[in-house]
């Protein structure tokens, strides 16, 4: 059992990886990993014949399976769905098999929702985590000529979805400094030097909280937009910077808790793409704010 728990920890941070960006929620992430563990505890010895890959099997079947349970509440969402935001700030083992300012980011993982969960898992596992067709095959139960198939579709709707240019770190750490100081001055003029023309703003609040049901587009739609939010913003909000999926965000705080996290899509120093997530159940797992 003593083993058993130390190869399990020792592949924790890969499961947990592969879950979060198959399901695009941390909650339904660790369940998955969670119920492996169980799994994993009660596998007779001689079903497994590599830990590592009797894992990493059951967590992507885990989540196949729960995807297409979700399906129908996907479909069901009210607004645009993002997925639940991740603090990645002291947790580079989230990333240590990944490309993590790519993979992890929320403009990646809502592109992935273009694809069927096969196709999904095939793609995460193959570009991502460079496994093998063949060992992909065996994970999903497939051929490897239907797992090279369905990576050559996948791969083929992601390139089309990509964007064009990609902003550093350096880059996004500045548009999200200046982004948060023109909308605490309110500064329309400033506001819209930085962000694109072509501009969209998503908002997820679920139908929980008050939210755009649409995405709002557009230069001029989304700066009034954007500062129409601030004058409506709680007492006692307060922005704080911090690593969210991989690069420079904010999270906003109302006393204390979570109130809404914020990412920014940039291509050379300019907003292509703003992403508010304000679904008070995607906000859980959240820290509280720093005392």
């Amino acid at each position: 059992m003593s083993a058993r728990l130390d190869h399990f920890d020792e592949y924790r941070p890969l499961l947990f990886g592969i879950a979060y960006r198959m399901l695009g929620s941390v909650m339904d992430a660790e369940d998955m990993v969670q119920e492996a563990f169980l799994r994993w505890q009660h596998a007779p010895e001689g079903e497994v014949h590599s830990p590592k890959a009797y894992l990493v099997t059951v967590v992507t079947r885990l989540c196949l399976d729960h995807l297409k349970s979700a399906r129908g509440r996907r479909e069901e969402y009210i607004g645009p769905w993002l997925p639940e935001p991740l603090v990645t700030e002291g947790r580079q083992e989230v990333a240590e098999a990944a490309m993590l300012s790519e993979s992890l980011s929320m403009a990646f993982l809502v592109m992935l929702e273009s694809l069927t969960p096969t196709e999904r898992a095939v793609f995460l596992l193959h570009e991502v985590f460079d496994y093998e067709y063949r060992e992909i095959a065996a994970i999903l139960d497939k051929t490897e000529e239907a797992v090279r198939q369905m990576a050559h579709r996948a791969r083929g709707h992601v390139q089309s979805r990509r964007p064009r240019f990609h902003a550093s770190r350096e880059q996004t750490q500045r548009a999200v400094l200046r982004f948060s100081e023109t909308l605490a001055t309110g500064d329309m003029t400033g506001l819209l030097a930085i962000l694109a023309p072509d501009v969209t703003v998503w908002s997820d609040g679920g139908g929980k909280v008050a939210a755009a049901r649409n995405p709002v587009q557009g230069q001029d739609h989304a700066a009034r937009f954007l500062l129409g939010l601030v004058r409506k913003a709680p007492r006692g909000f307060t922005p704080r910077l911090a690593e969210i999926n991989g690069q420079p965000g904010i999270i906003g705080y109302v006393a204390g808790q979570p109130f809404l996290a914020l990412l920014l899509d940039v291509a050379e120093d300019q907003i292509t793409g703003v992403r508010f997530v304000l679904n008070p159940d995607k906000l859980r797992s959240l820290p509280t704010e720093p005392v």
